[in-house]
Parts: structure tokens; C-alpha cells; sequence
């Protein structure tokens, strides 16, 4: 209760131009684990779940999700170890927390690996009374023995960190270990990390990230770790980070330590044994990779001085820039046209790996830098039309495993050589519903501005223009995210087998064309993004596809917020609206969790002409009496350490003072994602699903 009174009390500290701004009653619901805001919580799930779950939709809907999450003919996403094997982290429905194994390149290729069990994620859980949420591993080249293996509790971004040895199949007695946090870590060598942590409660941002970057070494414990890099408490993004720059043998080459000042303007540094050199850098600029002698980055912005623009890819030779990170000398690599944007850089043994979108569409090329300094290209030979995602590629070897997605052909895993181009599929997807009755349209709209707006619409072949067809609308618009085609079972099944029709709008904010288009939505531009959004749902009506009463949207986190605006601006359009892990009030979002470190997206509140735009469209602030809102169904989780739950609380109990009927489910696990297993990822889909077909199928 006191973090309660003592969050009420400074609840009005964010100025106007004039005055204070007026005390917000719901601001203790920014104590996660508070008894009020859980008390909240509780209630309304017991008031929202049954009029769900006692649908008689929703067994149906549930059973079909829970077969499709926890199916065993799933693809597997693998990693090449530097040991020879894949790697592979899997739930299904015997092991809903999952398993880490491995399995030789040989016999995966046979259809029937051979699973070794490395991590039992369930066994382990239940061995520590605990509910673990696998958050990854990072193990050292070139032979990825030694694991650092991140462990959530219940989801949370926050993780305990251990060192595994994969050749024991046991946690390292003695080894690394770090306690729970927003750890960033880097293996230098066998004995020594890089690590950026909160070394005391003092050393995080506002935004709660670490900035003070140290090297530990083995056996130390954490306090005799020596500094070697810090930020400041006022930096925002994601915290300090390190990166290891390491050759086709493993062998490391470099250390960039990246201090992000805002979500993205950074500067980078290279580390020199104890001191951090300062890269001549533009702050809007990613470090992605090192190849052949050279470090590669991308360009978020312009580069005058050098000639560069947004969007390009440029290379630099490693030894210039060591001997004058400040004076750095690139060259070319790559310039997108205005219709293509860069996906993804991967470094195999000798070749560069970049992913493209042309139109949203994906291809991937295969790069090889020649005596003369040129690079060239190989396009391999994936399924076209598709969206393409490296998943790995070999640092001992050219080879690289991508899948291919589209809306309507079940996800397909390749094995593909950087080299020569060929590859080799190596799983398809299963089936997950009668794709053979529906076709996939491009369309674009017009935005208020005049720009043209790229969507897809996935529809049955026999589709009437009558406007009264059920349509579901999902768009994220934020981060340079992109929202390319990908096949959902769940959406198939539980959405299009019904008679729904289901679009994707790849408007400004994403990354669907490079930088240009995330950066058109900055901040004082951030209406272009809502805009986008409103022109492609009038365009559906337009074409009469559909129309405001059989017309559905959902989005999650910055998609959450974009749901929370068009509830707000134009609630005439919608009838259905699923809110997931929203951003909400975005006046106060600085200082809600992780909000700060995101000022570089939206915008700071306090000041002045940002905080004019973001009063245009923060829906906490805009939520009034007497409007056409519709049933919206808002979703949360309490251990969501990145977009706070208080958001969707807070929107929940205003919407509820305003006299509104509204659905809300707040689950107590699941992190950001709103489900921390199988069984609970299944139990929201089954949820949104009973919620849409009630509004737009009845």
C-alpha cells in the first residue's frame, strides 16, 4: 500500500505549459504486484472469463488452438552449433515449458533426428518450484560448449542467468552466474565476460536498463568485476550493450559497445583493452555485423558528410577503424531502392547474408567481397513471393537455414549454401486448415497525406462485395518493424474456416520499406501512422469488403496503442477491437516501466510541442462519455516488464467510471508475450477468438 500512496501522490508531476496536470485516481496501478491493482485484476477477469469461456464457441475454438501450439509436427527452428549440431528449443503438449536439445546436421537432414536432451525446462521448473520461461542461450565460438543459458520467471524480461556445459549436460559448478535483471553479456573468452547489469539498484536508466558496462571474470564475484564503460541514468532505449565482432573461426576481432541515448540515436565505441574508443558513427546507425575483414553497418538516417543516405549498407575495414575509430572511411556495400528495405545482415563462415523486402516480398542474397573490394551477389534459390527469416547460418560452413511463410502455403525450413545459391528443403509444415479455398490480394490505399499504403487481404475465392463480410484487420505501425505475410494455423482455423476475412496493413512506423517509412512516423509525424491505419479500414469499406459493424482490428504493445487510438478517433469504424499488452496513457508512459525508453518513437511529454502531438491521440486522456465505442476486449499480463499492465488497467477502470462494457483478461504469468507456456498461449488465442466471432459473426 505505501508504493501505492507514494505513486498516487506524484501522479500529477508531469507539466502542461501552464499547470500541473490533474491527479490520475488509477495511477496505483502501477504497482504490478500491488494488492489493489491485483485486487482490480482478479475481479475482472472473474467478471470478463465467463462471458468467454461459457460460449459455446469456445471449447471448440480452445481445442483447436491447443492442436496447433502444442502440435509435434511443428518445424522446428534450429541454430548451427559451432559442435556440429542444430540446436533447437521446442514445446509441445508434454513439455509446455520446453526442451533445449540437439541433434547432429546429418540426421536432421535424415526427417527423424535424434534428439539429445540438453535442458528440461519442465523437469527443472518443477525440480526448483519454480516457473521458468526460456529465454534464450549465448554460447562461446567456435565450438558453443559453454552455454549462458537466461532463465524468466514467469516471462518476465528479466533473467537469472547460469552457465551450462553442453558436453556435461550440466549447469557449471562455480560458473557464471547472474541474479535476476536486465543483464546484457558478451563472452570475450572462456574465463571473461562483458557485462552490463544493475551492479547495484542505483546503476539502472530511468527507463530501468543497465549503463555501467564491466569485465568479470571467472570465479570473481560480482563486485570485484572492473569497469570498463558507463552510460548515464538519463540514457534511454534498451540499456548499454556489448557486441562481439568475431571471425569464421570464432575468433574475436572486436568489441562495440553501443550506449543508446533514446529508443534509436546511439553512440558507438570500440573497446581497446580498458578504454572505449568513440566511432565516428551517425547516432542513427546499427552495427550488424563483421565479414571478411570488414564491419558492416546500416544507415537509419542520412550521412551528408560522407554522402550515404538512409537505408544504406555500408561497409569499413576493421584495421582503419581501430587505428581511427573517429575518422572512418566507408564504402558502399548496398543501396535499396524505394520499393525494397533490409531485413536482416547474418555472417556465415566467409559470406554476408541480407535478407530483403521488395513490396513486401522477401528474397535473400548472399554476399562475397573480391580482391578489388566489390562486393557480389548470389541470390538464393527460396520460394518466391515469401517471407524469408534467417534463422541461422553456420560460422564454420556457407550454410543457412531460412523458412518461408506466406499466408495461404504452410511454413517451409531450408537449407540453403551461401556459395553456390541451391538449397535444399528441409521440413513443410503440415496443413493446419483448408488453405485451397482462399486467395491472398495486394491493395493499396491512400493516406490522408497522399501517400499509398500496401495490404493484404486473405479472403475466400468466392468472396461477395457486399460488405457484410466478418474482417479482421491486424497492423503494428511502429519500431521498423515490418508486418510481412506469415501462415498462422490459428488464423486459418480459428478465423478464415469461419467465414472471416483477415488483412494486414504494412503502414508507416514499420520497416516494410526501410527507414524512410519508420522514420515518417516520428514522433511530431506520429498522426501519419494513425492516419495510414484509418485509410486502409476505409478502403475495406470502400471496396466493400466489409463494413463498420462486421469490421474487427487487433494489435498488440505499440499495435495496442495504435487499437487504443482508433478506439478514440474513430469508433464508428469498428465493432470488435482486441487491445493486447497496450501502451495507453502516453502523457505518463515516461515513467511507467520501461516508457522511458521509448521517447525516441513517440516523443518526450515534457516537452512542450511533443507533448502537444501525443495529447492528439493518448487514448487514456481521450477516453470520454457518450461516444460509439464498441465491446472492446483489452489484455495484459502482471508480469509484462516491458509495457507495463497498468496501461490496460488503467484503461480498463476508466472505460468502467465512464459507464462502457468491456472485456478485459489479465494474466498473472506470460511476460510480454501474455502467455508463459503452450497451454496459456492456446487459452488467449481461444479467448480473442470467442470474443471476435461475437461481435462480427452473430
Amino acid at each position: 500500500m505505501k508504493l501505492w500512496l507514494i505513486a498516487t501522490a506524484l501522479a500529477g508531476v508531469f507539466l502542461t505549459a501552464a499547470a500541473a496536470a490533474p491527479v490520475d485516481p488509477y495511477a496505483y496501478m502501477e504497482e504490478a504486484e500491488g494488492a489493489p491493482a491485483l485486487a482490480f485484476a482478479k475481479a475482472e477477469n472473474a467478471r470478463s472469463l465467463p462471458q468467454l469461456q461459457n460460449d459455446p464457441r469456445f471449447a471448440g475454438l480452445y481445442a483447436d488452438a491447443v492442436k496447433i501450439t502444442t502440435a509435434k509436427d511443428r518445424i522446428p527452428g534450429v541454430e548451427f552449433a559451432g559442435d556440429g549440431t542444430f540446436r533447437n528449443f521446442w514445446q509441445d503438449a508434454d513439455h509446455v515449458r520446453g526442451l533445449w536439445r540437439a541433434a547432429s546436421v546429418a540426421s536432421y537432414q535424415t526427417g527423424t533426428p535424434e534428439w539429445k536432451t540438453l535442458i528440461d525446462l519442465d523437469a527443472l521448473s518443477k525440480a526448483e518450484s519454480a516457473n521458468w520461461v526460456w529465454k534464450g542461450a549465448d554460447c562461446l565460438p567456435p565450438q558453443d560448449r559453454y552455454c549462458l543459458v537466461s532463465l524468466s520467471n514467469g516471462g518476465k524480461d528479466a533473467v537469472q542467468v547460469r552457465e551450462f556445459d553442453t558436453a556435461t549436460g550440466q549447469f557449471v559448478a562455480g560458473g557464471f552466474r547472474l541474479p535476476e535483471g536486465k543483464h546484457r553479456f558478451e563472452w570475450i573468452d572462456k574465463d571473461t565476460l562483458l557485462v552490463v547489469t544493475d551492479w547495484t539498484r542505483a546503476d539502472v536508466t530511468t527507463s530501468g536498463y543497465p549503463f555501467i558496462g564491466k569485465i568479470l571474470k571467472r570465479g570473481q564475484p560480482l563486485s570485484a568485476a572492473r569497469q570498463v564503460f558507463t552510460g548515464t541514468k538519463e540514457d534511454g532505449g534498451y540499456g548499454v550493450d556489448g557486441q562481439a565482432l568475431r571471425d569464421g573461426e570464432g575468433r574475436l576481432q572486436a568489441m562495440v559497445i553501443k550506449r543508446p541515448l533514446d529508443t534509436f540515436n546511439a553512440e558507438f565505441y570500440l573497446l581497446a583493452g580498458d578504454r572505449p574508443l568513440r566511432l565516428g558513427l551517425p547516432r542513427k546507425s546499427t552495427v550488424e555485423a563483421y565479414s571478411q575483414g570488414r564491419v558492416i553497418v546500416s544507415l537509419q538516417e542520412d550521412w551528408p558528410e560522407k554522402g550515404f543516405h538512409e537505408g544504406d549498407l555500408l561497409d569499413l575495414d576493421l584495421a582503419a577503424v581501430k587505428a581511427a575509430p573517429g575518422r572512418l572511411k566507408p564504402a558502399l556495400m548496398l543501396r535499396p531502392s524505394q520499393s525494397q528495405a533490409i531485413e536482416e545482415v547474418v555472417p556465415s563462415h566467409d559470406r554476408l547474408l541480407v535478407t530483403l523486402l521488395d513490396d513486401v516480398k522477401g528474397e535473400v542474397r548472399s554476399y562475397r567481397r573480391g580482391a578489388d573490394g566489390a562486393w557480389t551477389a548470389t541470390t538464393l534459390d527460396l520460394p518466391k513471393g515469401s517471407t524469408l527469416n534467417i534463422d541461422s547460418a553456420s560460422e564454420r560452413t556457407d550454410q543457412v537455414v531460412v523458412t518461408a511463410a506466406s499466408f495461404l502455403t504452410p511454413s517451409s525450413q531450408w537449407l540453403a549454401d551461401g556459395a553456390s545459391g541451391k538449397a535444399e528443403k528441409l521440413r513443410t509444415l503440415p496443413d493446419r486448415f483448408d488453405a485451397s479455398r482462399f486467395v491472398t490480394e495486394q491493395f493499396w490505399a491512400t493516406s490522408k497525406d497522399g501517400t499509398k499504403v500496401p495490404y493484404f487481404v486473405v479472403h475466400a475465392k468466392d468472396l461477395k462485395l457486399d460488405g457484410a463480410n466478418p474482417t479482421l484487420l491486424n497492423a503494428y505501425g511502429g519500431f521498423q518493424i515490418s508486418q510481412s505475410p506469415t501462415y498462422s494455423g490459428a488464423v486459418g482455423k480459428l478465423w478464415l474456416e469461419k467465414g472471416g476475412v483477415y488483412v494486414v496493413a504494412n503502414i508507416r512506423g514499420g520497416g516494410e520499406f526501410g527507414p524512410r517509412w519508420h522514420n515518417a512516423g516520428l514522433k511530431l509525424n506520429r498522426m501519419r501512422v494513425y492516419d495510414d491505419f484509418f485509410a486502409v479500414s476505409q478502403d475495406l469499406i470502400a471496396r466493400k469488403i466489409t463494413n463498420p459493424k462486421k469490421l474487427g482490428i487487433i494489435g498488440g504493445s505499440n499495435g495496442g496503442l495504435l487499437m487504443g487510438v482508433a478506439l478514440t478517433q474513430h469508433p464508428e469504424l469498428y465493432n470488435a477491437i482486441v487491445i493486447q499488452v497496450p501502451l495507453f496513457d502516453m502523457i505518463g508512459y515516461t515513467h511507467i516501466g520501461a516508457g522511458a525508453s521509448w521517447v525516441g518513437e513517440y516523443g518526450d511529454p515534457a516537452v512542450p510541442a511533443e507533448r502537444a502531438v501525443i495529447e492528439t491521440y493518448s487514448p487514456y486522456q481521450r477516453l470520454k462519455a457518450g461516444q460509439p465505442y464498441p465491446r472492446v476486449f483489452i489484455e495484459t499480463s502482471t508480469k509484462d516488464d516491458r509495457v507495463h499492465p497498468a496501461h490496460a488497467r488503467k484503461a480498463a477502470a476508466r472505460l468502467k467510471e465512464l459507464g462502457y462494457d468491456y472485456l478485459y483478461y489479465e494474466n498473472i504469468d506470460g511476460g510480454h508475450a501474455a502467455a508463459a507456456n503452450l497451454n496459456e498461449r492456446a487459452m488467449r488465442i481461444a479467448l480473442e477468438y470467442t470474443y471476435l466471432q461475437q461481435r462480427l459473426m452473430d
